[in-house]
């Protein structure tokens, strides 16, 4: 009846009727009941179909206990009704409306949306909002947690970036550093750095790794640049008058330790995944109740506090090396998970790839090296859970860019458009993303723009190594 090998075993368990989720511990039963030398094929299947018939009155047998109860379980299961989603915009592929669909079905998720920018990622897309019921979802927060937007004011003139271009090239070029495994030469300092960092195994193991990367910049779409900042309307907000502002706009997360806190708890949550659930995979959960879930949260509110640090590091040796003030400045999360209120309801709402935009709050949405970032005031709409897009969104894969275009050909165009680009991948071109005046169109429901600012001098990773977001 059963063969040695355990693929026939499920195959041949599967035609009795066994469920999906509880042909683990039919096996064991069978591998249980064969060590008695007498349990045979034929008196397996009569067995089999009895406890299938009537499980609870087997629950106490010695070899098919565990299987009995597994399947009085099934039968009271009641299937998750997946949450529906509202979507923003109208440039997103299928793949990532296919993984905004499986993300609705994880049994712990309340309410999500989708925004414009909206492309594939790992789990939940990248533009993909999801609230989930006292649990979260490593992977719908990202590998890179805690990745954030910082803008900085300078009490400079804006001209100064023409005539002293060497000034600027240089407070860039030594502020940070860039790439995979990136490190300052001699660690810097930051108050971060003296938090608990031993509240979980993963964060005190890497605590010295971060302390060498705090104030570095990583790969991918990671960027710090200095651009033009244009207000036109009365900010008292943001504490500027109207008028144009030299800035510095940055974007980078948490590096290793952060990617180290995803990688972890993910495999844990995976590991933990219900049988019937396995084909969700990267959107396993841990409940906040469980030690995994209270170490992870833990981890990621250190993680985000480690992220606005590493920014306001970079702003610091920026601004020194250019010897200028900062004036004013905005800064926000956008792979984070929150603890929020809504429709009367404490739910832990994962913004992967997108900005909190809650009625009044500002945050920075970035576009690509030539077009535009725009500083936002958030109007704080229920649909969208109180979110925008965190960028433009891609529209075109890294390693399609690299195949299509030229670094050459790419550096004269922006030339024409006045931005000088110290280094970048060839997988950042600007046309490998979507028009962000369209996107910022498309979400003129969720944010108000409250100032644009446009790059002239930008710095990223040139070794094109791909990152999720």
């Amino acid at each position: 009846m059963f063969g040695e090998e355990h693929e026939m075993n499920t195959t041949q368990l599967r035609k009795l009727g066994v469920p999906q989720a509880c042909l683990t511990s039919a096996i064991m039963g069978i591998q249980s009941a064969a060590k008695t030398g007498s349990f045979k094929g034929p008196e397996a299947k009569r067995l089999l179909r009895t406890i299938l018939e009537a499980p609870e009155q087997h629950t106490a047998d010695p070899h098919f206990g565990n299987f009995a109860l597994a399947l009085v379980e099934e039968k009271s299961f009641i299937p998750h009704e997946p949450v529906a989603y509202r979507t923003w915009g109208t440039e997103i592929d299928q793949a990532a409306h296919a993984q905004m669909r499986q993300s609705c079905q994880v049994p712990v998720a309340r309410k999500a949306a989708l925004m414009p920018d909206a492309h594939v990622g790992y789990g939940l897309p990248i533009g993909g909002v999801l609230a989930c019921e006292n649990a979260v979802v490593p992977y719908a927060v990202g590998v890179d947690i805690a990745c954030r937007m910082k803008l900085s004011v300078f009490d400079l003139p804006v001209d100064s970036m023409q005539t002293q271009f060497e000034r600027f090239k240089n407070a860039l070029e030594h502020g940070t550093r860039f790439g995979v495994g990136s490190v300052h030469e001699r660690p810097q300092q930051h108050a971060v750095m003296d938090e608990d960092w031993t509240i979980t195994r993963i964060t005190r193991e890497h605590r010295d790794r971060a302390w060498k990367q705090l104030g570095t910049s990583g790969s991918g779409n990671h960027f710090v640049e200095f651009g033009t900042l244009t207000i036109s309307e009365p900010a008292p907000d943001l504490g500027l008058a109207p008028g144009e502002y030299v800035a510095l706009l940055s974007h980078s997360g948490s590096r290793g330790a952060g990617a180290a806190v995803c990688n972890v708890y993910s495999a844990i949550a995976q590991s933990r995944l219900p049988k019937r659930y396995e084909d969700l995979g990267r959107l396993a959960w841990l409940d906040l109740d469980s030690d995994a879930g209270a170490e992870y949260w833990a981890a990621i509110n250190l993680m985000g506090e480690y992220a606005a640090a590493n920014h306001e590091v970079i702003h610091r040796m920026v601004s020194r090396l250019l010897g200028a003030e900062i004036v004013a400045g905005v800064e926000n999360h956008h792979n984070f998970a929150w603890k929020e209120i809504h429709d009367g309801k404490e739910l832990i709402v994962h913004r992967k790839g997108a900005t909190p935009a809650g009625a009044g709050v500002l945050g920075v949405i970035p576009g690509s090296m030539a077009d535009p970032a725009f500083v936002v005031r958030g109007k704080g709409v229920a649909e969208s859970l109180s979110s925008a897009s965190h960028g433009a969104g891609r529209r075109m894969s890294r390693t399609q860019a690299r195949n299509t275009y030229t670094w050459k050909s790419v550096k004269n165009d922006l030339a024409k458009k006045g931005v000088t680009v110290l280094s970048a991948g060839a997988d950042e071109v600007p046309y490998a993303y979507k028009r962000i005046e369209d996107v910022m169109r498309a979400q003129d429901d969720l944010v108000e723009i409250v100032a644009r600012f446009d790059p002239k001098i930008v710095k990223m990773c040139d070794d094109g190594s791909a990152a999720e977001d």
